[in-house]
């Protein structure tokens, strides 16, 4: 049955979130077009840029991604307790870093705030509490994404309509062996297509990425990567600023990994670890290298109390396995409860994956 995204997306429940959206054209998002003989690889940088961008205004953070030929995966972050903490100026300028706000919002940015009456600063209050809510809101995040990308890709290919599948994709991520494995899952999705043989040299990944800023830096270094300007000046929707000045928004980076819990806005996990699991996932995933599976059980998964293979099944196949969440079995039974519902989909799948079994 059909529920509610209030519903699949609740910050009571977690604030992490495995996010998936797909493209409807026959016309990939990116690669070769066989129709037309375009490539359009450079479209996957339009996808990593903006989600940096996006992360940069909203109180959320990116973790994980991979950008593929016509859908992308993230894991996401949802600081709603960061966003409470901006002030009603901060909120108002986050927003109109987007959208074009009232009059009224626009004299306080210019710091003419005194020239209002009282009716009027309470209407710009009551504006600043809505952006606020917005902010720290999964589908007004994916909302501006989706859509600024659908205008790009539609002025480039001089066509109107619809250029993504639906509305996103989501699943709630409960706890650490969750969060572990849609991140595994998702920086090893161009692997398992045959896009990549290893994790370096997997474009547009977010453990690619991780990889080559941890690399010593050559003797002479390559200038960072600028967002790319819009091929075209598009018409805004629903009040979006044009694509030349979403262009200019600086680049978030990715949440930093963090085994000792001190930061608080981190990924649960040493980094090292996380690579050591990748690695190991990635042998047993691939089919030319079934017999060259690591020996060694990571550390991170004896830590997580996980099963080492049913985690590489739950890994490569999370979407299968799991409905709108994924976790432990005790925090399934919780979400169940929460949302009134007798069933979610992959209970057996974190029972074999979760629950390591004591002889």
């Amino acid at each position: 049955m059909t529920r509610a995204r209030s519903a699949l997306v609740s910050l009571s429940d977690t604030p992490w979130y495995h996010v998936v959206c797909r493209c409807v054209r026959r016309a990939f998002l990116c690669g070769d077009d066989a129709l037309t003989g375009k490539n359009h690889d450079h479209r996957r940088a339009w996808i990593v840029d903006r989600v940096k961008q996006l992360a940069g205004v909203f109180a959320i953070d990116v973790a994980a991604y991979a950008v593929m030929s016509n859908h992308y995966h993230l894991v996401l972050r949802v600081d709603a307790e960061r966003a409470r903490g901006w002030s009603n100026e901060e909120v108002l300028r986050r927003w109109t870093q987007l959208f074009d706000g009232p009059v009224l919002v626009q004299r306080v940015l210019a710091g003419r705030g005194d020239e209002l009456d009282a009716a009027s600063q309470r209407a710009v209050d009551e504006w600043a509490e809505k952006y606020r809510a917005r902010l720290a809101d999964l589908s007004w995040f994916m909302r501006v994404l989706n859509e600024t990308i659908a205008r790009k890709a539609n002025a480039e290919d001089g066509v109107t309509g619809r250029f993504w599948e639906g509305r996103f994709k989501s699943q709630a991520l409960l706890d650490e062996q969750a969060i572990l494995a849609a991140m595994v899952y998702v920086d090893l999705n161009p692997i398992r297509a045959q896009m990549a043989d290893t994790p370096e040299d997997s474009d547009y990944t977010s453990v690619a990425e991780r990889l080559a800023d941890a690399q010593p830096a050559p003797a002479e270094l390559e200038p960072a990567r600028q967002p790319e300007p819009s091929p075209a000046p598009a018409t805004p929707l629903l009040a979006l600023k044009c694509e030349a000045h979403l262009a200019e928004l600086p680049l978030q980076p990715l949440m930093p990994f963090d085994a000792t819990a001190r930061l608080k806005a981190a990924i649960p996990f040493a980094f090292d670890d996380y690579l050591d699991l990748v690695e190991t996932t990635g042998r047993c995933v691939r089919k030319d290298k079934r017999g060259a599976i690591a020996t060694h059980t990571p550390r991170l998964l004896e830590r997580l109390n996980i099963e080492p293979e049913r985690f590489i099944d739950c890994a490569t196949q999370l979407m299968r396995r799991f409905g709108s969440a994924v976790g432990a079995p005790s925090h399934l039974t919780e979400l169940c409860a929460a949302r009134q519902v007798k069933y979610l989909r992959g209970m057996a799948a974190a029972r074999g994956a979760f629950e390591r079994r004591v002889a």
